[in-house]
């Protein structure tokens, strides 16, 4: 299915069978293409690039259709990534896999400054949705590995080794 180019985002770069490859939802998701473009809330004179999840609803293109600055694409890989790390490494130590009293896991520097990542101890339900969380990690272990070990190839090749 092509993805629109008359809407306000303006797709440069696209993966038009996305609905292929939607993790656990391949091929019964309304998400049927990704694409990189000029963002659409661009402004005279300023151009981002953003991303977008272009959902289909069987009939028309979806309002629920997600755009993302690249920089906020990249925060949210990094924060699945430090959850990754941490129910992995850490969270065993704990009886409710974090520390109530510390629940900082870690904090990326970022632009000067850092991403402080917690578990969400406002979450009156959170010993049992951290555990939800991780069961669902180690469930979908192949599926985001695979795309752990693409990323990490193609950063590497960009010359990126930590």
């Amino acid at each position: 299915m092509k993805i629109p180019t008359t809407l306000k985002h303006k797709p440069v770069i696209v993966a038009e069978d996305y609905e292929q490859i939607d993790g656990r939802a391949a091929y019964e998701t309304d998400a049927k293409g990704l694409s990189l473009g000029l963002a659409q809330w661009n402004d005279r004179g300023k151009v981002d690039i953003s991303a977008k999840v272009w959902r289909y609803t069987g009939e028309k293109w979806s309002r629920q259709s997600e755009e993302l600055p690249l920089h906020r694409v990249l925060d949210l890989a990094i924060l699945t990534c430090e959850a990754q790390r941490y129910l992995r490494e850490d969270a065993y130590k704990y009886p409710d896999f974090y520390d109530p009293d510390h629940p900082q896991l870690g904090r990326v520097g970022l632009q000067g400054d850092a991403m402080t990542v917690t578990v969400c101890t406002e979450n009156e339900h959170i010993q049992e949705d951290i555990r939800l969380f991780q069961d669902a990690l180690a469930r979908d272990g192949e599926l985001l590995g695979e795309r752990m070990a693409v990323l990490a190839r193609i950063l590497g090749e960009l010359g990126y080794h930590g």
